[in-house]
């Protein structure tokens, strides 16, 4: 629990005096949202439904304030604080006042190998398995059945949802007049600190070498990272982006939903891929802010350009 000063303090900016000592138990959503609640607008639907609310305080921005109140012709609302980014001031405040941290310990269905060192204040979900030689930093937290595979190695704050799978053995294989023979997967998995990961997404571990996840990096669910790909720091992948192994993703990247990379891709620092793009093996793509789209990536203004022409031609014959 927080007062509306002291949030407003925290965040750098100012409240209004009148209400500074309204406190302030929880975040939430507009709906249902009442006068010890902290919510957020970052357009004018949603700063007029939470003007209508009965929340504690608002945090908007000062452009959007100024122009919703004069469209109204009113005085502004003391419950509104001015931010310059409303959205992760919200999660800022959560992750301050509101979020609540590991519990730390193990849970009596949980196996953990004796092999393996916890940090301080791990906190291990029912159903788990943490292999021999894994290495978990403090304060990390493994949900409900997840697998930790031998040479494993997670930094400090790392979150793993739900049946997630760390360090299993990649998909490699080498061809003999016989058929299929195994090759090798012995190498290790190294995960930085900050980083989440989704419910059922798996990462496998290197084939001999590494495969490793940068710090701050935040995977979705339904994801799959094959051997030794190496992801940057602060990339952002979304759900069911699956990438075959040796691929390089550099920091900053951010892959949507349904991202596809064959083996030995890379993909430059800032670079953004449209939910479904589809990069072929071996290729590279660079431009940092850029957001590229389709199978072979295009940057999206010369894709929608394509998709234009062909539609153009289709309507002629």
């Amino acid at each position: 629990m927080a007062t509306v000063k002291e949030i407003a303090a925290w965040l750098g900016v100012e409240a209004s005096a009148e209400l500074g000592n309204r406190e302030i138990a929880r975040v939430g959503a507009i709906s249902g949202a009442g006068v010890d609640t902290l919510v957020f607008a970052t357009d004018e639907r949603t700063l007029l439904e939470a003007l209508a609310s009965e929340a504690g305080a608002i945090l908007t921005s000062e452009a959007l304030a100024s122009e919703t109140f004069a469209e109204e012709h009113r005085a502004r609302d003391a419950r509104v604080i001015l931010v310059r980014t409303p959205r992760t001031a919200f999660a800022q405040v959560y992750a301050r006042y509101f979020a609540e941290p590991p519990k730390g310990g193990v849970h009596p269905s949980a196996i953990v190998d004796p092999a393996a060192r916890l940090g301080a204040a791990c906190e291990i979900g029912a159903g788990a398995y943490v292999g021999a030689q894994v290495e978990l930093g403090d304060h990390c937290v493994l949900g409900p059945r997840v697998v930790v595979y031998s040479g494993t190695t997670l930094g400090r704050r790392v979150k793993v949802q739900a049946g997630a799978v760390l360090g299993s053995a990649g998909f490699g294989y080498a061809h003999t007049a016989e058929g299929y023979v195994e090759f090798p997967q012995i190498g290790t998995l190294l995960i930085g600190d900050d980083v989440e990961i989704g419910a059922n997404t798996t990462i496998d571990r290197g084939a001999l070498g590494e495969t490793r996840i940068g710090k701050g990096t935040k995977i979705d669910n339904l994801v799959h990272i094959a051997h030794n790909c190496v992801i940057g720091e602060d990339v952002m992948i979304a759900a069911q982006t699956g990438m075959a192994g040796s691929c390089v993703i550099g920091v900053g990247a951010i892959l949507a939903g349904q991202v596809g990379l064959g083996e030995r891709v890379k993909i430059g620092p800032g670079v953004i891929l449209g939910a479904q793009t589809g990069v072929p093996s071996y290729k590279r793509v660079e431009g940092a802010g850029v957001v590229f789209w389709g199978t072979p990536p295009q940057p999206i203004r010369e894709y929608l350009q394509d998709v234009a022409a062909f539609r153009a031609r289709r309507r002629k014959k």
